[in-house]
């Protein structure tokens, strides 16, 4: 993850000189034992070229989501960076435990890159281990490794250097790769950049032909993290395209979109660089962020993708555009013409004035659903409603009092798409629902930082009936915008919000209450809004 450092009006320096040798695919390949690098690339065990798209998962401190690798596989990722520690500074993942993620990883047929975070930072900060540290976790972990070349990238430490002397990063970097060479390591090896992982005094870019050559067997590949330094086109391809020219291994390792206090990273270069070289990217991180602008899914929820999540999973150059799935699970890649299963026939539920629920039983692919296309079915003609990445969507912007018929479509990560679901017939409300005698609502702003913000919004049912169905509006006064949202779907027009439930937030019991979270974007002012109605009833203030 980025450090905290002095980043504004850096230049990236250091270059890969003319004279630097190309990497030796003569020697990559008599040394191939699985994943491995040959001619500048990474390449399966069959000699597949494989280019990562995936992201980070932040396992050491939320052990208990076992779910989430499976939920990144469903989105069409084909690795996923998993962050381990050695026992340093966080609670070490066990021979055990590690095996456990390796055979998960497997299971959801992703490749695997495993990390220890614990030197993160190290020479500026105190709490950092030494790579030498990590390289001998990774020895105690050689049995569990052993015969997992196929699936497994080990990436030594993560950001093995702050901004304090950075130059000392190349020395431990060289004696970890070998340390690990002479244990009997052949995996692919991942080594981080310095600066916490950015780079920007170019010690790495200067330095990668020589740690490159250190590695008898030239199977090794370098990470550049890109956060705020990368905030210009310029940056990003410079950086990049000095490895590529010099027939050096690269991926984005980690790399963030959303602006922070250090500037506002590039990340539609980055992504767009990356599939036009054909380089892997990682994107920070699937969850549990202090700071959540940079979770991709809320809560580890895969149905509430924050607008970066959006960007990455379906965005121009994201995974379920570019991603193919690593040949060695049999399937998935390029060469997948598989089509899923059709979804259940859709039902629907909370249906209001100007909106519905829609649920159905999800499909089956061979590889994996990306997600779900709700239709508008009128006639023999057809009009997108809604996307979902979960069997489950609200359909928001309905007329009232209006019948209309909604199927679904899935789709995988290769583009196929299933046939069609049966249709459902949903006619909305003349007005939408009484919410009982009346109704509050309580606002308020969690966090705040430049350009952006995060709020929440809590809704009481105050009358002596059960709520089925509701719409929340409100208005900014300071040209605010919503950006994502947990709990409901918004739909904006100027400074006026509309909220339609999600499918466990349509119902509120009597004197119950439901919470929405949402970030958002605004200027130098944030007032909250003054005034709130449900389903057309103004709402008290909490």
């Amino acid at each position: 993850m980025k450090g905290l450092a002095t980043l504004l009006g850096v230049v990236l320096l250091g270059g890969l000189g003319p004279a630097a040798a190309q990497a030796d695919p003569v020697r990559a390949e008599a040394a191939a034992t699985g994943l491995h690098i040959s001619d500048g690339r990474l390449l399966e065990g069959n000699g597949n070229d494989f280019v990562m798209r995936g992201v980070n998962h932040a396992h050491t401190w939320y052990p208990g989501e076992t779910q989430s690798l499976a939920d990144i596989k469903a989105f069409g990722a084909n690795t996923v960076r998993v962050v381990l520690s050695d026992g340093h500074r966080w609670t070490r993942n066990g021979p055990a435990e590690v095996a456990g993620i390796i055979a998960d990883c497997k299971t959801n047929r992703l490749i695997c890159v495993l990390e220890v975070h614990d030197t993160t930072g190290y020479g500026e900060d105190a709490a950092a281990g030494t790579l030498d540290h990590a390289a001998d976790y990774w020895i105690s972990l050689k049995d569990v490794l052993a015969g997992q070349e196929d699936y497994v990238i080990v990436n030594i430490g993560n950001e093995p250097w702050g901004n304090t002397d950075p130059a000392g990063w190349t020395a431990p970097t060289t004696a970890a790769v070998k340390k690990l060479r002479s244990a009997g390591f052949a995996h692919t090896i991942m080594v981080d950049a310095p600066n916490w992982g950015q780079d920007w005094q170019g010690v790495m870019r200067a330095n990668a032909q020589a740690v490159y050559d250190a590695d008898t067997t030239g199977n090794l590949i370098f990470s550049i993290h890109m956060y705020s330094v990368y905030n210009t086109a310029q940056a990003v391809t410079d950086y990049l395209n000095a490895f590529v020219d010099a027939g050096l291994p690269i991926l984005i390792g980690e790399f963030g979109g959303p602006a922070d206090q250090w500037g506002d990273p590039d990340e539609d270069t980055m992504m767009a660089t990356a599939e036009k070289l054909r380089l892997g990217y990682l994107a920070w991180s699937w969850s549990g962020n202090t700071d959540p602008i940079l979770d991709l899914a809320i809560d580890f929820d895969p149905s509430r993708l924050s607008s970066w999540g959006e960007r990455i999973f379906h965005g121009a150059n994201g995974i379920a555009q570019t991603s193919e799935e690593a040949t060695v699970f049999g399937g998935g890649g390029p060469g997948d013409t598989q089509a899923p299963t059709a979804p259940g026939t859709p039902a629907a539920s909370a249906v209001t004035a100007t909106s519905a629920t829609l649920t159905w039983t999800a499909a089956t692919d061979n590889v994996a659903i990306a997600g779900y296309d709700v239709v508008r079915v009128s006639g023999g003609t057809e009009t997108t409603a809604a996307s979902s990445t979960t069997n489950s969507v609200t359909v928001t912007g309905l007329t009232a009092d209006t019948a209309y018929t909604f199927a679904v479509y899935a789709r995988d990560a290769a583009g196929n798409r299933s046939a069609r679901s049966a249709t459902v017939g949903v006619t909305t409300d003349k007005s939408g629902p009484t919410p009982g005698v009346g109704c509050s609502v309580g606002y308020r702003v969690v966090g705040e930082w430049p350009g952006g913000f995060q709020g929440e919004i809590v809704i009481r049912n105050t009358g002596t009936s059960t709520i089925n169905g509701w719409n929340l509006g409100f208005a900014f006064a300071n040209g605010q915008t919503v950006s994502n949202m947990w709990g409901g779907t918004p739909t904006q027009s100027g400074s006026a919000v509309s909220v339609a439930p999600a499918g466990y937030t349509a119902q509120i019991a009597a004197n119950g209450s439901v919470t929405l979270g949402f970030t958002g974007t605004k200027g130098s002012t944030n007032t909250a809004p003054t005034a709130f109605s449900l389903s057309g009833t103004t709402c008290t203030k909490a």
